[in-house]
C-alpha cells in the first residue's frame, strides 16, 4: 500500500444528504490508515478556506467509534457552501489565496465533496495547479440526492433520499385513502429536481401490495403540458376517489417556463445562476381546486428529503464510504483532476465497484432520465427505471 506522506484537506459543498458525513469518514479513515500527517476540514468548504476557516478532524475523530457515528450523522458535518470559483482569467488573486493557505498548512491532496459545481471547483484548482506548476492534488468525491453526475451510474446520497421519497409517498397515498369516503380528493407531492427527475421518479417505489404508488409522475425531461394535466386528473377522478400526483418542482411548459413561476414567480439566483424554485405543487392544487372543484392538497418534502437519516439506505451510507476512501487512493497514487465514480457490476445480486474519470468531463454536465425510462405519454416511468433504483434504496 502506498503512504500519503503529506496534508490532506477535505471540503463539503452544495446541499447535504444523509450520507455525506459517510464520504467525509472514508476520506479521513483512508488518510490515517495511509499515514497522513494531518487530516484538516474546511469549514463551509472553499468559502471557509479564502477566511483561513479550518478544523485538524484528529482533534475531533479519535476512534473507530467516532467514524463510526460520523458515517451516520445527517446533513454537513463541516458546514457546506454554494460558491463559484471565478474563471481563472478573471481573477488570479483568488486562486493565488487559495494556494497560499494549502501551501502554509502544507496540504499535498485536496478532497472536495459535492456535485456538479463541486466538481467545478476541482476542474478550476487542478487546471490552477497544472499552470502554476503546484504539487497539490485534487479529487472530486460524489455527492448529490439528484443523481444528475455524468458518468457515474449514481451518486451517493441519492438512494437515501430515493428511499425517503418513496416512504412517505405510500404514507401520504394511505393518509388519503384514510380520509377519503364519499369525498374527491387531488394531492400534488413537490419533489426535489431542477432538470434531472430522479429523485421524482423514486416515487413509484411506493407501489405495493398495500399500496397503488402515485397516479401520475411528472418529469422535468418531459415538457408538461396543463390542459392535458388537469384532462387526465378529470378522468382518474371519475374512477377513483383520491388522486395522488407526484412532480418535480422544476417542470416547465412547451415554452420554457418553470410551473413555480406561473404562481408568484420566483426571483432569487444562487451564486452559481439557479433560480430558486418553489410552489409547483400550490399552482397545480389551485389550478385543480378552481376547475374542478375537488379538495386538493399540496405536499412539499423540500429539505426533509436531503438528510432523512431515519430512512437512510445501508447501500447508500457503504458506498459513500467506499468513495471517500477511494478518492484519496486515487490521489495517492498520482490521479489529480479527477472525479471517483460508481460503476454497476450487476443487479442481481447487486454490485458495484468505484472507478476514476476526468473532472473536466464531469463538472457542469449533467445526467438526466433517459427518455426510454419514461413512458411514452410522459405520465409514469418505466420497469427499467423502477429496477435500476430499487437496489440503492435497500438496508437500514
Amino acid at each position: 500500500m502506498n503512504e500519503v506522506r503529506g496534508n490532506v484537506i477535505v471540503g463539503q459543498s452544495g446541499g447535504p444528504t444523509a450520507v455525506i458525513n459517510s464520504s467525509l469518514a472514508g476520506v479521513y479513515k483512508t488518510a490515517r490508515d495511509r499515514g497522513a500527517k494531518k487530516v484538516y476540514g474546511m469549514l463551509h468548504g472553499i468559502q471557509g478556506l479564502l477566511q483561513e476557516r479550518y478544523v485538524d478532524l484528529s482533534e475531533h475523530i479519535k476512534n473507530d467509534l467516532d467514524i463510526e457515528l460520523l458515517k451516520r450523522t445527517p446533513s454537513a458535518y463541516l458546514g457546506s457552501c454554494r460558491f463559484k470559483l471565478p474563471e481563472i482569467s478573471e481573477d488570479r488573486a483568488i486562486y493565488d489565496r487559495i494556494f497560499e493557505i494549502l501551501d502554509g498548512l502544507e496540504v499535498e491532496y485536496f478532497f472536495y465533496i459535492g456535485g456538479n459545481d463541486s466538481m467545478d471547483t476541482i476542474k478550476k484548482l487542478s487546471d490552477y495547479a497544472i499552470l502554476t506548476g503546484k504539487k497539490q492534488k485534487f479529487v472530486g468525491v460524489p455527492k448529490t440526492i439528484d443523481n444528475d453526475l455524468a458518468l457515474t451510474d449514481h451518486t451517493p446520497g441519492y438512494g437515501s433520499a430515493a428511499k425517503y421519497i418513496a416512504t412517505s409517498t405510500k404514507e401520504v397515498i394511505r393518509d388519503g385513502l384514510g380520509f377519503s369516503y364519499k369525498k374527491k380528493l387531488v394531492t400534488i407531492i413537490e419533489i426535489m429536481g431542477r432538470n434531472a427527475g430522479w429523485l421524482t421518479g423514486a416515487s413509484a417505489l411506493s407501489r405495493g401490495e398495500d399500496c397503488d404508488g402515485p397516479d401520475l409522475i411528472y418529469l422535468p425531461e418531459i415538457a408538461f403540458d396543463i390542459e392535458k394535466f388537469k384532462g387526465r386528473v378529470r378522468h382518474l377522478l371519475e374512477k377513483k376517489d383520491v388522486v395522488v400526483v407526484a412532480v418535480s418542482e422544476g417542470i416547465r411548459t412547451a415554452d420554457g417556463r418553470y410551473v413555480s413561476e406561473l404562481g408568484t414567480g420566483v426571483d432569487y439566483v444562487d451564486a452559481f445562476g439557479h433560480k430558486q424554485l418553489t410552489g409547483t405543487a400550490s399552482y397545480l392544487a389551485n389550478v385543480i381546486n378552481q376547475e374542478i372543484g375537488c379538495k386538493t392538497r399540496a405536499v412539499e418534502f423540500s429539505t426533509l428529503q436531503r438528510s432523512a437519516a431515519h430512512l437512510a439506505s445501508r447501500v447508500d451510507v457503504n458506498e459513500a464510504f467506499m468513495v471517500g476512501g477511494a478518492a484519496v487512493k486515487a490521489a495517492d497514487e498520482g490521479d489529480s483532476g479527477k472525479m471517483v465514480v460508481i460503476d454497476r457490476v450487476s443487479d442481481d445480486p447487486y454490485q458495484c465497484a468505484t472507478g476514476i474519470y476526468d473532472v473536466h468531463k464531469i463538472a457542469n454536465g449533467e445526467k438526466l432520465v433517459p427518455r426510454e425510462w419514461i413512458t411514452k405519454d410522459g405520465t409514469y416511468v418505466t420497469e427499467e427505471f423502477i429496477d435500476y433504483v430499487r437496489p440503492l434504496i435497500q438496508g437500514d
